[in-house]
């Protein structure tokens, strides 16, 4: 177990084994129909899709899919509230359309959160980053992406071991202590990825790396059926918005 429960959920999934760039293309589909469709029914099906997916053929754990989409949609609903507020000369006041403006900013939203969702839960960032070079994505943002990546499991282990340590002294044992610590502990983390983030710079640097780390990526076979399953897909969605009042 790596400590994010989604990377665990990418290593475990049935579609482990599947070329990333398929993975791609069927989710980025997905995403382009939650943000151009309209959102009934297009984000509906978008998101009804992507959650089918996750916890149908992919296999991924429907209590780690439900965690991981909480928060954005926490974060949406707030998005959703706040948009809908009008300001006029006599105060604060809902807007005429305020229900049909929240339903498809949230329907657009989740519908794009599943479906990036689907890709995080099934597509481990060894495969996803060689991918992006394959795609032309620029080298300094995937050498970016990589190395916050690794950091992740540092600012963890870090988290758990100062975490622990607080315990066992009884740092958690009163309301009072317990802010002290959490204090504590965020200034412990954030210095402590500093200094591993320099040593990091200073070493690579000390090596000569000028350039991007290269590796010898798994190269996973594409499967045209899925793809020909893909794009029908996409495109029964599509359909189906366009025909559907």
């Amino acid at each position: 177990m790596t400590g994010l429960a989604v990377d665990d959920a990418a290593w475990s999934s049935a579609w482990r084994r599947r070329s990333p760039g398929d993975k791609l293309l069927l989710c980025g589909g997905l995403v382009g129909c939650a943000l151009v469709l309209p959102a009934w029914p297009g984000s509906v099906l978008v998101g009804l899709v992507a959650v089918g997916l996750a916890l149908g053929p992919a296999r991924v754990p429907a209590r780690t899919f439900g965690r991981a989409v909480r928060l954005p949609l926490a974060f949406v609903t707030v998005g959703a509230l706040t948009a809908v507020v009008s300001v006029s000369g006599d105060g604060l006041g809902w807007a005429p359309d305020a229900a049909s403006r929240a339903a498809s900013l949230l329907g657009h939203s989740v519908a794009g959160g599943a479906a990036v969702l689907l890709l995080a839960t099934t597509t481990p960032m060894s495969d996803l980053l060689p991918a992006l070079r394959r795609l032309r994505v620029p080298a300094a943002v995937v050498e970016v992406a990589s190395v916050v990546y690794r950091l992740l499991f540092v600012l963890l282990q870090s988290l758990r071991t100062i975490r622990e340590a607080q315990t066992a002294r009884m740092g958690h044992s009163s309301l009072r202590r317990s802010y002290r610590s959490t204090g504590v502990l965020a200034a412990a983390v954030l210095t402590r990825s500093w200094d591993r983030a320099r040593r990091m710079q200073e070493g690579l640097a000390g090596r000569g790396m000028e350039t991007g780390l290269r590796v010898l990526p798994e190269v996973l076979p594409s499967s045209r059926a899925f793809l020909a399953t893909s794009v029908t897909g996409l495109a029964g969605i599509v359909a189906a918005s366009v025909l559907v009042p």
